[in-house]
This record gives structure tokens, C-alpha cells and sequence, in this order.
């Protein structure tokens, strides 16, 4: 793995190392979409396995509590004791969660294959955010962006790939995907090199350049629950259209299995955009103010979308997806920023947090569904986006940073 910037090695953190940045994400579409294909199948595994609405929240809620509980203690040992080896052990715990889930027959082993990939998630999600500060020459915002899309773009693939290979196949088809998972071990091992030799240092030299964003404790964390809470805003909400949108546009407009799919997968890659554009603007325009607009700005739509036809339908969701995915890399830098030194628990904490919020947010609405409407589900989750008004009570991290310097 090559580097890129003038001044490497010589006392400053050169620029982006745009070669290490897009391994990490194209390992993070890898995968995204292989852990996509679980709630791309559920319309299948609910008719193969009998399940009900509360099994698959039940499902998707245990692959994500295992990925958060684990991600923050992940990121937090890396801190404390990095060990840059372990990156590839991300995909192989991913292989062997496909390759349970492609042969499950019963709910018992349905939530053992969820179980791995969340933990395949922890290693890989902490452990590569690290990796792109390492690797992002100063501009974390934009590396983090990068290393984000990467995520989304394979979040966007896997409902392609379910309607194109697994509806088409069967659930057994589940373990070709998993060959996808060797490939991306044998990237990160590359990867895990770099960082051992190089990404380290350059973390080091980075921060010590930037200067450090020193507030009060106790401000510092206040706002650190304030992105709780819009992270718990925003991953709510996209638990109603990750897990069960699909069951919306069939229940509500007759679509198609394969029709719903893709318009999950648009839905998805319109996130996949937005978080392109999200982390350069924070870089260049300040965090404080993308995160305000990312949460709060959706809210118009959201509350439209319940009330609207097919055709308004599509339109609205990728005006949400768009809105709403460019929050996240401009948290997670902030809140890195918040707290010095703390790189790998800061990323495990939020990405942990978001998969956690996202099964929590998947399993009651699951209920909710059960009990009453899936349409009542989206009349319900419109509000969320109405949190974004606590952004304006963030500290504003850039103007702290020119007064110190």
C-alpha cells in the first residue's frame, strides 16, 4: 500500500493517502451490502420460515445489539492498546454468518447468523474509522465521508443483489456472497500493514498540528449527548424504512417483491449520496451547522411521506435519505473532536450506537406493526426528525479552536 503526500514521513501528516482511504471503502461496501442481504430477504424468509413481524425485528435487533454492545469496546481497546492485525477478522466473522444464514432452517439459527454478522460489524466498523483519521492528511471530514459511502453504496447493492440473485436462487445462494468476504480480508490485511508501519505516526502528527478542541467537561459532555439523542433521532427513523419499507409499498400500493426492493435500494443510494456530501462541508462550512440542517431538515418530508401516493413516494424518500445520511460523518468527527485522543471509542460508540438504535428501532416498531397498522408506523416515526432543534444548543468547536490558536 503506497502513500501519497509530500511530506510523509517528515514531520507532518502529509496530505489524504486517498490509496488506504479507498481500500477502507471499498472494504466498507463489501461489507454493507453482505450484511444488506439480511433485511433484503426478509420478505423471503418470512414466507420460508412462517415468521411474523416481531421475529424480524427480533432478527435484526439481535444483529445489531451485537454489534453495538462490542463496536465501542473495540474502538476503546484500540485506543488503549492498538493492535492492527485484527482488521481482517472483521470479514471472516462475516463469511461465517452468511454461510450459517444461507443454511438456517429454523428461527434458532436464523438468529445465530445475525448474531456473527453484528460481530463481524464490530471489528470492522471502529478499527476502519481509525484508519481513515490515519489516512485523511488533515481532512477528516471528507475521509470520513469516503470511507461512509463506501458503506452505503453497499447498503444500496444488497437489495440488488437479493432481488437479482436471491430471489431468484433461493436462501442457500447467501454463501456465494460470502467469497466476497475473502476478498475483502485480504485488502485489510493489506491495510492492517500500512497502519502498523505508517497510520499511527501519522494520527500523531496530525493532531498534534491541528491543535486540540479543549472545552469543559461538563460542556463536552453535554454536547456529546446531544448527538446522542439526534443519532437516536435519525437511526429510529431509518429503522422504519431499512426494515420495513419494503412491507410498506407491498401492504399499501400491491408492488412486487422485486419492485419494493428497488425502491429500497434508491431510497439507499440516495443516503449513499448525501454522505458524500455531508463530511467536505462540515470540513469547509463547520460541523455544527450540517448537523443541524441534516436532522431538522428532513422533518418536511417525513411528515409528507405517510400522506402521498406511489409516484410522491419515491421522490420524498430520496429527499430524506439525501437530508438525513449527511448528518452522520459530521458527528462522528465532532464528536472525535470532543474528546481527544479517543478516536477508535468515539467511531465504535456512534457506529455501535446507530446499529444498537437501529435494532432497538426495528424490533418496536416491528411490535407496533403487529399491533396496529405498518402505515401507522410511518404516521408515528415522522416526528423524529424534530429532535435536530437541540443542534442549536452545540457548542460551535471551530470558533474554540481559533480562540486557543
Amino acid at each position: 500500500m503506497t502513500q501519497s503526500g509530500a511530506g510523509e514521513g517528515h514531520g507532518d501528516p502529509g496530505g489524504p493517502v486517498f490509496a488506504v482511504i479507498m481500500a477502507i471503502s471499498v472494504c466498507h461496501c463489501i461489507n454493507d451490502m453482505l450484511q444488506a442481504l439480511l433485511p433484503a430477504i426478509y420478505p423471503i424468509l418470512k414466507t420460508d420460515l412462517g415468521l411474523n413481524f416481531s421475529q424480524i425485528g427480533l432478527v435484526t435487533l439481535t444483529y445489531q445489539m451485537t454489534a453495538s454492545i462490542l463496536q465501542p469496546l473495540v474502538g476503546l481497546y484500540a485506543d488503549r492498546r492498538p493492535t492492527p492485525l485484527a482488521l481482517p477478522s472483521g470479514p471472516m466473522l462475516t463469511l461465517g454468518g452468511l454461510a450459517l444464514l444461507s443454511a438456517a432452517h429454523n428461527f434458532p439459527m436464523l438468529l445465530a447468523g445475525a448474531a456473527l454478522l453484528g460481530m463481524g460489524s464490530s471489528i470492522f466498523h471502529p478499527e476502519s474509522s481509525r484508519v481513515a483519521a490515519m489516512a485523511s492528511g488533515g481532512r477528516r471530514g471528507l475521509a470520513q465521508a469516503l470511507f461512509q459511502v463506501g458503506g452505503n453504496a453497499g447498503q444500496a447493492l444488497g437489495p440488488l443483489a437479493a432481488a437479482l440473485v436471491v430471489v431468484r436462487w433461493g436462501q442457500t445462494s447467501l454463501a456465494f456472497f460470502a467469497l466476497l468476504a475473502l476478498l475483502a480480508c485480504a485488502i485489510l490485511w493489506r491495510v492492517a500493514v500500512w497502519r502498523r508501519e505508517h497510520g499511527l505516526a501519522r494520527l500523531r502528527r496530525g493532531g498534534a498540528l491541528a491543535g486540540q478542541i479543549v472545552l469543559p467537561r461538563g460542556k463536552a459532555l453535554r454536547a456529546l449527548g446531544i448527538l446522542l439523542a439526534l443519532i437516536f433521532s435519525k437511526y429510529f427513523y431509518l429503522a422504519s424504512l431499512n426494515s420495513y419499507f419494503t412491507f410498506y409499498l407491498i401492504h399499501r400500493f400491491s408492488v412486487s417483491v422485486p419492485e419494493a426492493q428497488l425502491h429500497l435500494a434508491l431510497f439507499l443510494a440516495a443516503v449513499a449520496a448525501g454522505t458524500v456530501a455531508g463530511g467536505p462541508l462540515g470540513d469547509r462550512f463547520g460541523r455544527k451547522g450540517v448537523i443541524w440542517f441534516s436532522i431538522l431538515g428532513a422533518l418536511p418530508f417525513t411528515l409528507l411521506l405517510p400522506h402521498v401516493n406511489l409516484a410522491w413516494t419515491g421522490p420524498l424518500t430520496v429527499c430524506i435519505g439525501l437530508i438525513l445520511s449527511s448528518a452522520f460523518p459530521a458527528i462522528v468527527v465532532y464528536a472525535q473532536e470532543l474528546f481527544p485522543g479517543k478516536v477508535g471509542a468515539m467511531a465504535g460508540l456512534f457506529f455501535g450506537l446507530a446499529f444498537g438504535l437501529g435494532g432497538i428501532g426495528a424490533a418496536v416498531l416491528g411490535r407496533l406493526a403487529d399491533a396496529t397498522s405498518i402505515e401507522r408506523v410511518y404516521q408515528l416515526c415522522a416526528y423524529l426528525p424534530a429532535l435536530g432543534l437541540l443542534a442549536a444548543f452545540l457548542p460551535q468547536v471551530e470558533r474554540v479552536r481559533r480562540r486557543r490558536a
